[in-house]
C-alpha cells in the first residue's frame, strides 16, 4: 500500500514537471485570455508550416504590428523590419523553457543576424521582469541577440501570447510561415532559418 502511494506520487510529480517545461503561462493568460494567436499564412493551425499548405493565389494576411522598446529605450515597431525575414520570439527570465532555448537563439542570431532579424521580445511585466533585471540577465549569460522590452504588452496582445516561449517565423513578404508555442529545438531553428532564407 505504501509503495503504491509513493509510486502514484512519483508519477504525478513527473507529469507536473513535464508539463511545466512545455511552456509557461504569461501572467495574465488566465485572467485576461486574448484568444488564439495569428495563424501562419492562412492555415488553420499555428503549429503547422505554410510549406505543407497547398499553394494559394489569395493575398497574404497582414501581420499585426506593435511597438516595443530596444535596449537603449527607443521605441521600435515590428514594421521597421518588414522586407527582411523575421524571427519573433516571446520570452521571460522566469520561464524555464524560455531560458532553455535562449542559447540556441543566441548562436543562431550570431550566425545569421545579417540575413534574418531576431526580435527577442521580453514580456517585461515590471514585477518578475523589469528592464534592469532583464539587462542584468542578458549580460550575465553573455547573450548578444537583440533584446526588446514589451513593457505595455503591445506585442503580446497583438500576437495573443498566452504561453511562452512562443516563436513566429515571418518571411520577407510578411507572411507567418510557422509558429510554435514551447521550446524550439536547435534543429527546428536551423530548419526554419533555412526556409526563411530560401
Amino acid at each position: 500500500m505504501k509503495m503504491t502511494v509513493l509510486r502514484s506520487l512519483a508519477l504525478c510529480l513527473a507529469a507536473l514537471l513535464t508539463l511545466s517545461f512545455a511552456a509557461c503561462a504569461t501572467p495574465d493568460s488566465t485572467d485576461n485570455p486574448v484568444g488564439p494567436a495569428p495563424s501562419p499564412a492562412g492555415s488553420a493551425s499555428s503549429s503547422t508550416s505554410a510549406a505543407t499548405q497547398p499553394p494559394s493565389n489569395k493575398p497574404l494576411p497582414l501581420i499585426p504590428d506593435f511597438k516595443v522598446l530596444d535596449i537603449e529605450g527607443n521605441t521600435v515597431k515590428l514594421s521597421d523590419f518588414f522586407g527582411r525575414p523575421i524571427i519573433l520570439n516571446f520570452w521571460a527570465t522566469w520561464c524555464p523553457p524560455c531560458k532553455a532555448e535562449l542559447p540556441d537563439f543566441n548562436t543562431a542570431a550570431a550566425a545569421h543576424g545579417d540575413e534574418v532579424v531576431f526580435l527577442m521580445v521580453n514580456l517585461t511585466d515590471g514585477v518578475r521582469d523589469t528592464v534592469n533585471t532583464v539587462k542584468e540577465f542578458v549580460a550575465a549569460n553573455e547573450y548578444t541577440f537583440p533584446v526588446y522590452f514589451d513593457t505595455e504588452y503591445s506585442a503580446a496582445n497583438a500576437y495573443r501570447v498566452s504561453s511562452i516561449p512562443t516563436t513566429y517565423f515571418i518571411n520577407a513578404e510578411g507572411a507567418i510561415i510557422h509558429s510554435k508555442v514551447g521550446i524550439v529545438s536547435e534543429d527546428e531553428l536551423s530548419e526554419m532559418i533555412r526556409k526563411l532564407m530560401e
